[in-house]
């Protein structure tokens, strides 16, 4: 359903500012460019600007009358670390970086959110638009909170969006449960006695046993984990020894990965049998280990009565092409904070077919422009269905 307000030199505007945003990506805590733009245009249409929440963060605030109730909507702002390989006007200047999951357009759609509820004002009650750094991996919603976000714009409810590969940009998906995985990392590193690579038994050799550690990591999830319960134990980083020297067992050989869950308790058992696995596998080869399970950002877990809501509000939008049965994701998201907070609910926007590199965090990565009126829509009819007149 077109937005009424989003008329055609709204939607070029809206265009050409997630083009610019897009050339000019920034990493976590590095948003100052993009956090002047959006609180430039925040208070370009009347909206209270709070600057310096986790960093770089931005709240921009909107009252309406004189209602008590509240609602925060959250837009990431930051890129990634990796080339944009795929040609296009609006490409990367900067090299190594680049919008490769689409918070360009995310930062893009609640300003167009913003700027049309602001000139309408057809609502009751306060709306919070939070523009939050650093998603990608370095804590920025976790910082925000940390800063007091909740205390100085308290929310009776948030909500979250972000694109999705595979879903039509006139198509949307909003599901109570579990939406995205924990995200925690774990580091093993096992410490025996280098020797000659001839000569084992006058030494204590990590390698073989971190072997014995890698090939029983998957007995985690295939044998101590409920099997009706998803879980992911990954390695992904092996450093020992060196390729020069092809005749020394190294001391030590350090493992890390990534461990995913979709439950509390499911986390804790990764977390205590990653660990458990690795020490009887010292003691059974004689030598010692270090462990650390690192937690960083928690499940997604949609609110049941604030993800009807949001459902509402997306059918209002996309009519009958509103997905209520999507699968959850084990990518995470920090998110997670602003939901442990305020009840919450995490939606997904079509992003158009996943071919071509459109998929996430792929080099040739782009957010679709024909998405923005139906993100745009969806905002806007969440506040004005939630505080209605």
């Amino acid at each position: 359903m077109p937005l009424a307000g989003l008329d055609l030199d709204e939607l070029k505007f809206l265009q050409n500012l997630r083009h610019d945003l897009h050339a000019h990506p920034e990493l976590g805590f590095e948003e100052v460019r993009t956090s002047d733009i959006v609180a430039s245009l925040l208070s370009e249409v009347g909206l209270e600007v709070h600057r310096g929440l986790g960093r770089t963060g931005i709240v921009g605030t909107l009252r309406v009358g004189n209602d008590p109730r509240t609602i925060g909507l959250r837009a990431d702002m930051d890129a990634l670390a990796m080339p944009e390989v795929a040609e296009r006007p609006y490409k990367s200047r900067f090299p190594g970086k680049m919008h490769a999951c689409g918070h360009d357009g995310h930062t893009t759609l609640l300003l167009g959110a913003a700027r049309h509820l602001a000139r309408t004002r057809n609502f009751s009650g306060t709306a919070h638009f939070i523009f939050q750094p650093a998603e990608e991996g370095r804590g920025g919603a976790r910082k925000m909170v940390e800063d007091g976000l909740f205390d100085l714009f308290p929310c009776d409810a948030v909500y979250g969006l972000h694109n999705m590969p595979g879903l039509a940009t006139d198509e949307m998906a909003v599901v109570a449960g579990p939406q995205l995985a924990s995200s925690d990392s774990w580091l093993v590193t096992f410490k025996g006695v280098g020797t000659h690579g001839a000569k084992p038994h006058l030494g204590k050799d990590p390698i073989t046993a971190s072997g014995h550690f890698l090939s029983s990591l998957q007995t985690i999830v295939g044998r101590v984990i409920d099997p009706l319960q998803p879980a992911v134990v990954s390695a992904c980083s092996i450093q020992a020894g060196d390729p020069n020297a092809l005749n020394v067992i190294p001391d030590h050989v350090q493992i890390g990965g990534t461990a995913r869950a979709y439950s509390a308790h499911v986390r804790d058992q990764l977390e205590t049998e990653i660990g458990r696995l690795a020490k009887g596998v010292a003691a059974m080869f004689g030598i010692e280990v270090s462990y650390e399970f690192r937690r960083r950002i928690p499940p997604v877990v949609n609110n049941a009565e604030i993800a009807a809501r949001a459902r509402k509000a997306a059918q209002a939008v996309c009519r009958e092409k509103v997905v209520t049965d999507f699968p959850p994701s084990t990518a995470g998201d920090d998110f997670a904070f602003f939901a442990n907070a305020a009840p919450g609910a995490y939606v997904w926007l079509g992003n158009g077919p996943a071919v071509d590199g459109a998929l996430h965090h792929n080099t040739a990565y782009d957010f679709n422009d024909d998405a923005i009126p139906t993100g745009v829509s969806f905002w806007v009819t969440l506040v004005e269905q939630e505080l209605a007149v």
